[in-house]
């Protein structure tokens, strides 16, 4: 178990915000959770997990215990005639997992490259991207109960998957419901790829590579290197430009409320759903109220997509904080929704 006094935080958040951790905990196994809860003074003290930080914005020093996640290992687990089942460490790189299996001759978790964080944190976001979400590819996961010390796996249903959300992200019911926000720290996540592999090509911007390529039957490797092209050309490099990437969640609304919208503002970039609802453009709101490039004191809004808020250079999470409620505002006073941010607030 390695142990931290006094550890700065900011090399571990990709918004880049300074800020401290009383206590950091280095983990690389279950060992060192259960060391940490048998501990005589770490045992009893709040407890934050920490992966890739590439969900949070830290507003000020963390006096929990602070647990960075830093479980390894890929491997394939099972090969059989209708899908293969990898397993990774929660620790590891979600972009490096996802070029790895593609590495293996694995397709399924393309359209996903580029994503920043650790394995462990895409289960607790459910993360997506053009047209796929970890729930379509996910198997099981282990992780450890940071109130008893119990190991415990949890399968797709079990995690309460939703748009970028899961049963990590809630605390527990008064009733006994299974919210584990706080409680649980995830060791390895399980992917099932399923055979034969076919491509998801339905966002506009893949069907635009589709056309310009014109490759009608691209390859997963194809798909892979289209998806970090387009996302290359959006969205701003945490390690040039801290960021905490797609900072607000794509609202839905009733058609109805979308009919009304398009009165309005015909240009709105809006998506029909399964469920008849319709998801809105988060980035295109928020550009329409006119914040593209926009700034909060060194907290600023990026050039080429509004959706992402980043550090100018020095900001401090209250900035970035102050800076996206603007944001929030704006969008409800002139189109009537309520923007939800992703990034928890710590």
């Amino acid at each position: 178990m390695i142990v931290e006094q006094n550890a700065s935080l900011q090399p571990h958040n990709t918004f880049g915000i300074v800020a401290k951790a009383r206590t950091l905990v280095r983990v690389k196994d279950e060992e060192d959770v259960q060391q940490v809860l048998e501990h005589a003074q770490l045992g009893g003290e709040p407890k934050f997990v920490l992966g890739g930080g590439s969900n949070i914005v830290l507003t000020g020093d963390v006096k929990a215990v602070v647990l960075k996640v830093e479980v390894p290992g890929k491997r394939i687990l099972e090969d059989g005639p209708r899908a293969t089942i990898v397993e990774f460490g929660a620790g590891e790189n979600w972009h490096d997992a996802v070029t790895w299996t593609l590495d293996q001759g694995l397709g399924g978790l393309e359209n996903l490259a580029l994503i920043p964080g650790t394995v462990g944190a895409s289960p607790v976001q459910n993360i997506g991207a053009y047209g796929v979400e970890l729930q379509d590819r996910f198997e099981s996961l282990d992780a450890i109960d940071l109130a008893t010390g119990k190991l415990f796996t949890l399968d797709a249903s079990q995690c309460a998957f939703g748009y970028r959300d899961s049963v990590f992200k809630h605390p527990p019911g008064r009733e006994g419901d299974l919210g584990l926000a706080g409680r649980a720290l995830i060791l390895r996540v399980r992917m099932r790829l399923a055979k034969p592999w076919k491509p998801v090509l339905g966002y506009v911007d893949l069907q635009r590579k589709v056309h310009e390529s014109g490759v009608d039957h691209p390859t997963p490797r194809q798909v892979y290197d289209w998806v970090c092209a387009i996302r290359s050309a959006k969205l701003p490099d945490p390690k040039v430009i801290g960021n905490a990437g797609s900072f607000f969640k794509n609202p839905t609304v009733t058609p109805e409320q979308c009919q009304d919208i398009i009165a309005r503002d015909p240009g709105i970039v809006h998506y029909p759903m399964p469920d008849g609802s319709i998801k809105l453009a988060a980035g295109w709101l928020i550009d329409a109220c006119g914040w593209k490039g926009k700034s909060v004191g060194q907290a600023g809004v990026y050039e080429k997509q509004a959706l992402v808020l980043v550090n100018r250079g020095g900001a401090t999470g209250g900035e970035v904080v102050t800076l996206a409620r603007a944001i929030q505002t704006s969008v409800y006073e002139r189109f009537g929704i309520r923007l939800e941010p992703e990034p928890v607030v710590v």
